[in-house]
């Protein structure tokens, strides 16, 4: 998976964001449009907003009132001659605050008549706003009326009035509903996107070459199941195909096979020198022919063949059935058992044939005299060649080659350790050359003590 593809958490948090600033954006037009253009609704927010303010500055000592104008309302309230005049009496009609003389007795209710708990005349229709009105207020159990009016509002208070009712009824409300939705939202695809992680580390687990590997769809929601079972159908038609080329391969394999055999019988009828040298020649054909088909057949191998195998059994097995082959070419096969019973999980007639592989690769490419060793090791399976000389003295050892011919052989044995989890290499040195089959600790069942 590309890093450059992002998450779909990431891909929702940005969407939901990138709409919700719109709407926010939309919605400020629309705000904005309603009140700055309903001078009725606009000043009863100058009014509520102002009186409001302004209430904020009596303070209460017992039977003792005092007031103070807010940080901020000074240059505006603290005398007539700024646009804006301001009023504050107590319910018996006594003032405690104005910042206007005669002026206010013009502007605002008169003070014998007992005022509603709000009130707004609009002095000028249009903009600026030029009005006047108020609001009752109850501090401490007591009842005050807060008076305002405005003349022109030469200061601009609209704008403050207008940005005060988009942040607290617009901006703060969207953006706690935002977060609310983009963490519901983001849990939902979280909880939802469960199963689609648990399918997608399953489907990284499958063994193509497994004809029993399936996706599980217990649990998955509906949409989900039905791309397990599309996988499953897949695998069942991959096992199918593999079961084909099976078929084929073993065709091939039995169609060479027949007419070299036939072809090898003729020659043996015929008594010549040269004859010998084609036979030996077609010997090695039909052995090519067989590491061909055998490599093919581990293309399409299927891992539900696996069981528990006893390394050190087949080993032996492999040994005895080589020794005459081995022997009638000169060399000598030993077996080495480091531990009597070494457990992996396998396929028996896959490690014989890695096994056998590798035995004759030191035969067909050490000089004669070789000793050959198969060890078994409670984690590795080694087959080392080195010359011994002739006459059995100990003589030094002697480099072996590295190839094979074509290289179909040692193929073979490193597809087998593929397909088992384990890693093959080759030891070359001046003591000759150990090829090892090293299989992981979670392969290895069980191995008991050193002989």
């Amino acid at each position: 998976m590309s890093r450059a593809n992002p998450a779909l958490a990431s891909i929702l948090t940005r969407r939901i964001v990138f709409f919700a600033v719109l709407a926010m954006l939309v919605q400020l037009i629309v705000v904005f449009s309603e009140y700055y253009w309903n001078d009725g609704e606009l000043s009863r927010l100058f009014v509520e907003q102002e009186t409001d303010r302004l209430a904020s500055g009596i303070a209460q000592d017992g039977a003792q009132i005092n007031y103070k104008l807010p940080e901020g309302l000074a240059g505006r309230y603290g005398d007539g001659n700024t646009g804006y005049v301001a009023r504050i009496r107590d319910v018996d009609g006594r003032v405690i605050f104005a910042s206007c003389s005669d002026a206010c007795e013009q502007h605002f209710l008169p003070a014998d008549i007992r005022p509603p708990d709000f009130w707004l005349r609009i002095v000028k229709a249009g903009k600026p706003l030029t009005l006047v009105g108020g609001r009752a207020f109850v501090i401490n159990g007591r009842s005050y009326l807060v008076d305002v009016a405005s003349m022109g509002d030469p200061a601009g208070v609209v704008s403050h009035v207008l940005w005060k009712e988009v942040r607290e009824h617009m901006i703060v409300p969207m953006s706690i509903l935002l977060v609310l939705v983009l963490g519901a939202t983001l849990i939902s695809v979280r909880w939802a996107l469960r199963p689609v992680h648990a399918a997608a580390v399953a489907a990284d687990a499958i063994d193509p070459m497994d004809a029993r590997s399936h996706l599980s769809t217990t649990g998955m929601p509906l949409e989900i199941a039905h791309l397990a079972e599309a996988m499953n159908r897949v695998f069942e038609r991959v096992g199918e195909l593999m079961k084909s080329q099976k078929v084929l391969t073993s065709g091939i394999a039995h169609e060479v096979r027949t007419p070299l055999a036939a072809i090898k019988l003729e020659l043996g009828r015929i008594d010549h020198p040269r004859v010998r040298k084609a036979e030996a020649d077609l010997d090695e054909l039909s052995a090519f022919v067989g590491q061909l088909t055998a490599l093919a057949r581990l293309d399409s191998f299927d891992h539900g063949m696996f069981t528990d195998v006893d390394l050190a059994q087949t080993a032996a097995e492999v040994v005895e059935r080589l020794a005459p082959w081995v022997y009638q070419n000169s060399h000598s096969l030993e077996l080495e058992l480091q531990a009597d019973v070494v457990m992996v999980s396998a396929v028996e007639g896959l490690l014989k044939d890695s096994m056998r592989n590798l035995v004759e690769n030191a035969v067909k490419h050490t000089p004669v005299g070789t000793n050959i060793i198969v060890r078994v090791t409670p984690k590795t399976l080694q087959v080392e060649d080195w010359n011994a000389g002739l006459s059995g003295d100990a003589s030094p050892r002697q480099p072996m080659k590295a190839n094979d011919g074509l290289g179909i052989g040692l193929k073979i044995v490193r597809r087998i350790a593929i397909l088992h989890g384990a890693t093959f290499r080759q030891q070359i040195g001046q003591s000759g050359r150990i090829a090892e089959i090293a299989f992981p600790p979670a392969v290895s069942l069980q191995s008991s003590q050193k002989r």
